[in-house]
């Protein structure tokens, strides 16, 4: 009976040996839940680019920590599009690991016709105003020739990417930077070499005094002769704006500080 006993119980260690993997490896295989990081309330969008946005959205937010929302409307009450951002941000707090945390959310209003985008905390160092403008540049003609899917992708990928660059690097000309650090490296390098080569040798001793005769030495003859001034002005226009382009941040009514940029499409 005593050997039954230690059998069953061998049996039973084998057991859990074999479960405890399998129901590890299952819990690995289960896809994680996406968030729902898209919402077309304008019906911009087929279920399929809806889907495939969102799937985007939650890998490339990700990476960055940062939630990448887009949210479109028909905005049948005519609010003011970074007001609808901004009660958005503090109704609903997006945010990657808690409610109103890291989060950048693109807000299209089809009824006036304008998009505001707003940075919201570590979004709003990576993605200030600057490249807000830059981003929403990059998408408006797609948005004025109702290429929406096409806008969206490219809103995702390119707020991804900017969020890969320390602030204040122009994430558009960062092969000037990168080759202009190298020069002045280089340049620096030389300067130190050769220092040092001039401080390796010996000191020289024989300078212009060495060889010249001061008595005989000096300037011969020495002529200026004033020709003419030539004064040239031009008109510096000044920037209206126009466009509803531009914006800037703001704060929400929950006081949660953001960057922004507004324009038309």
């Amino acid at each position: 009976m005593k050997r039954y006993r230690w059998l069953l119980a061998l049996l039973l260690f084998c057991a859990v040996i074999v479960a405890v993997p399998m129901e590890l490896a299952a819990s690995e295989a289960a896809p994680a839940k996406l968030k729902q990081l898209i919402i077309d309330d304008a019906g911009l969008l087929t279920r399929e680019e809806a889907a495939e946005l969102n799937a985007l959205a939650n890998q490339y937010g990700a990476e960055r920590e940062t939630d990448i929302l887009i949210v479109t409307s028909k905005n049948a009450a005519n609010q003011d599009v970074k007001k609808m951002t901004q009660d958005f941000y503090d109704e609903h707090g997006p945010g990657y690991d808690k409610p109103h945390g890291n989060a950048v959310i693109l807000m299209l209003d089809m009824k006036n016709r304008e998009i505001y985008l707003a940075g919201f905390y570590k979004a709003k160092e990576y993605l200030d105003n600057g490249r807000l403008d830059k981003i929403r540049n990059r998408i408006s003609p797609e948005l004025t020739s109702g290429d929406y899917g096409l806008a969206f992708r490219e809103f995702i990928l390119t707020a991804h990417r900017y969020m890969g660059f320390r602030p204040g690097v122009n994430p558009d000309n960062i092969l000037f930077e990168v080759w202009f650090q190298l020069a002045a490296s280089l340049v620096l390098g030389g300067i130190i070499v050769g220092t040092m080569a001039y401080h390796s040798g010996g000191r020289v001793t024989v300078h212009r005094h060495t060889y010249e005769d001061t008595g005989t030495s000096g300037v011969l003859e020495h002529q200026d002769q004033y020709v003419r001034t030539t004064t040239t002005r031009q008109k510096i226009e000044k920037n209206s704006g126009g466009g509803g382009s531009g914006g800037g941040g703001g704060t929400t009514g929950g006081g949660h500080s953001h960057s922004g940029s507004r324009g038309s499409f």
